[in-house]
């Protein structure tokens, strides 16, 4: 049979089981805002519970449970334990709330206050005790910027494995040359490795600006309490509770110092979605080019085999799709709409407070999350794997205008044009009809394809003794 206690706030009395951590603030958040159906994020719980256990620091260490250390000891073990991950099944709160996530707050306010009190033996008060000289506005957007700061830690190191991910592969096609293309027509000589080595390099433009925005994460409003003024806190208290959390975490917070601007604008999130966005943009531009680098196989550029992953239709035998960087890209499309998702909500604050903030730590999480996870399927199931298809980019070279582009520096640029005409007119290969002229030997032609000299930077002056 099950059992309830009572709980009472302003607007009444509500029952809630008996063996529940959560109390009646939490009982109204639930039945207020069944929205997304998604819970808090777990990154921001953990987080939650290590501002808590700032706070609780900073609250001993002013002497405010001087007479009852046991009850300070019970606190912060429980927010050490949240802070752990052990009570994330307790937080049932909706991601999306009204209230500046003061539900968030309520919901582990009375988590930590139950839990406190199973261990003490005697009651603990989520306001008066876990709550105290704290508000929502200071530790809600304070648990957002320490688990961004976390995730984005993650994201880098999938970033940087995806970044080495096509440096390998700059190493294994090195010695591939292909064709290179402009607007889709062709255009100069390259070598795949070349290509590969160019998204490594939009890779780690990404990585580095995931690293230098966690700077922007570091500077809090904690200890502003509810418009940044401080407001039913003691000055000692504000002074010190940053630097317990900058103790606890390892992460180099700062308090910020205006805390009336860190409480109610929210750019900074908008900046940092903005760096995700443009993580979000190099995965649909390579992975767009892997897809037509690897299209065909027969009837198309062919250059690339990515590896196989599942059949890809139910009525074309043998057709495998490019399914990994599909997965990539959808991942990136669902980022760039999650970045206008947070800059409108950082845009509509309004005053004293921005009340969405809600809306803009779930947007966040689920960009850094569907990074992270983009990025690490596309190393494992797609570039570790990638393979060049030698012989189709050898035939695609001899057949094309860029070859003759390679000629102009050695011959000149209409000599190069009659020669591709006379190649076209004729059906054979460029280099056979430059041979026969006695434009240049066969050995100074292939000299001009090798992949060192495709990879040149600039071209030999000839006339003045250089060699190709």
């Amino acid at each position: 049979m099950t059992t309830f206690r009572t709980e009472h706030d302003f607007l009444g009395d509500a029952r809630i089981g008996a063996t529940a951590l959560h109390g009646i603030h939490t009982l109204r958040a639930l039945e207020n805002f069944p929205l997304s159906l998604r819970r808090v994020h777990p990154q921001l719980i953990h987080a939650y519970g290590a501002v808590k256990l700032a706070c609780a620091r900073a609250n001993r260490g002013i002497d405010v449970w001087k007479d009852e250390p046991q009850k300070a000891d019970a606190i912060e073990q429980a927010c050490q334990e949240m802070y752990g991950g052990l009570l994330d099944e307790h937080i049932l709160v909706d991601a999306l709330q009204g209230g500046a996530g003061t539900s968030t707050n309520m919901n582990v306010n009375e988590v930590l206050a139950h839990r406190a009190a199973a261990i003490l033996g005697q009651s603990v008060d989520p306001l008066d005790d876990l709550n105290l000289h704290q508000s929502t506005n200071d530790t809600y957007p304070t648990a957002l910027k320490l688990a961004a700061i976390r995730m984005l830690s993650a994201l880098e190191s999938a970033v940087l494995e995806l970044q080495e991910a096509f440096q390998a592969a700059e190493q294994r096609f090195a010695g591939v040359v292909k064709v290179g293309r402009t607007q889709f027509q062709d255009a100069v000589l390259t070598t795949l490795g070349r290509e590969m080595s160019a998204y490594a390099e939009a890779f780690n433009r990404d990585r580095w600006r995931i690293y230098k925005c966690q700077e922007r994460l570091r500077v809090v409003n904690l200890g502003g309490t509810a418009i940044g003024t401080g407001l039913g806190a003691p000055r000692d208290y504000i002074f010190r509770v940053v630097d317990d959390l900058r103790a606890l975490t390892g992460i180099g917070f700062a308090r910020a110092e205006n805390l009336v601007d860190a409480t109610q604008n929210c750019d900074v999130f908008v900046e940092v979605s903005g760096i995700l966005r443009a993580h979000a943009v190099s995965l649909i531009k390579v992975c767009n080019d892997l897809r037509l680098l690897a299209s065909g196989p027969d009837a198309g550029f062919g250059e690339l085999v990515l590896p196989p992953r599942q059949a890809g239709s139910s009525i074309m035998p043998g057709k495998v799709n490019p399914v990994i960087p599909e997965a990539a890209i959808q991942a990136a499309f669902r980022v760039m709409g999650l970045d206008s998702t947070i800059a409108t909500a950082a845009a509509a604050a309004s005053l004293e407070l921005n009340p969405f903030l809600p809306v803009i730590a779930d947007c966040m999480f689920e960009s850094l999350d569907l990074l992270a996870r983009a990025d690490a399927i596309l190393t494992r199931h797609c570039i570790a794997g990638l393979s060049a298809n030698v012989e189709r980019c050898r035939q695609q070279v001899q057949n094309s205008i860029a070859l003759a582009t390679a000629l102009v520096p050695a011959i000149g640029y209409q000599a190069a044009c009659d020669v591709l005409a006379k190649s076209r007119r004729a059906g054979r290969p460029v280099r056979d009809i430059v041979v026969e002229s006695g434009l240049m030997s066969a050995a100074a032609f292939d000299d001009l394809v090798t992949p060192e000299a495709v990879c040149r930077l600039g071209s030999p002056n000839l006339a003045h003794g250089e060699t190709p």
